[in-house]
């Protein structure tokens, strides 16, 4: 399968903003393993900003612009690095891809980033994505990796995209809010309905929550990819996804099912 798999900021860091090193070694690990087994994958990370923040000990939440910029530059280098290392652990290449939301609306851009997914995969290299969060101003303050991992999946031809965040799914009424709240196993069709009654569900950290994750669901199953929404607290809920355990919530395509 050609996959792809989101993992957010609140996944990827502590709360004071240092990198979670346990668990992305997990993820290099199983994600290695999937490679290993004839999936293609690409891994969409957030957490660029949080983590260039962490590093230089800022205690208070950034506001501007030009400081958040200048945050990620620094988040970025230090999450590819890591990755790298992990990565190499386990006899794999990765590579970076830094896009804007402009690469998806101009076709020459868009067909030679696509052309690019496809030569990385055939080297057997990893793409790493993440928003080009240092040159972009509109993505800073208004975009979600949610959506820009949709949008790579239907660049690339995904059947799968994984969106893994501290959010377990999509339940019938918030569970910050209502504690006997329960979790929907499957869509089928995503209505404005479910779409209102999500807009105030938020993660720990991070800019998305559960509003972003399923109008990305939307988007990739209009492209004909399939979409789980998990918690990725334990990076061996990929496995029980592949073995076709029901975790999080399938947003099903219109076509077929993944399980």
């Amino acid at each position: 399968m050609r996959i792809v798999v989101k993992i957010g900021t609140s996944t990827l860091t502590y709360e004071n903003g240092r990198l979670n090193l346990k668990r992305i070694e997990g993820y290099a690990r199983v994600l290695s393993d999937l490679i290993n087994s004839g999936n293609e994958i690409a891994l969409v990370t957030s957490g660029a900003i949080y983590v260039g923040a962490g590093k230089l000990k800022l205690g208070e939440k950034t506001n501007s612009t030009r400081e958040k910029q200048a945050l990620a530059a620094i988040g970025q280098c230090e999450l590819m690095s890591i990755y790298d290392r992990f990565f190499c652990g386990y006899s794999h290449i990765v590579s970076q891809i830094l896009l804007t939301k402009d690469v998806f609306g101009d076709e020459k851009r868009r067909a030679n980033a696509g052309n690019t997914f496809e030569k990385l995969f055939e080297f057997g290299a990893i793409p790493i994505v993440n928003e080009n969060d240092t040159v972009s101003v509109e993505e800073i303050e208004f975009g979600d990796n949610d959506t820009l991992s949709a949008m790579v999946a239907e660049l690339i031809g995904a059947e799968l995209l994984i969106i893994l965040s501290d959010i377990d799914g999509l339940f019938d009424r918030d569970p910050n809010r209502f504690p006997d709240a329960g979790l929907i196993r499957r869509v089928e069709t995503i209505t404005d309905e479910i779409k209102a009654t999500v807009g105030g569900v938020t993660s720990k950290r991070g800019t998305g929550g559960m509003l972003t994750k399923v109008t990305a669901a939307q988007i990739a199953n209009g492209a004909g990819c399939d979409v789980i929404i998990a918690n990725g607290s334990r990076p061996e809920i990929l496995y029980d996804i592949f073995d076709g355990n029901y975790v999080g919530t399938l947003f099903s395509k219109n076509n077929g099912n993944f399980c």
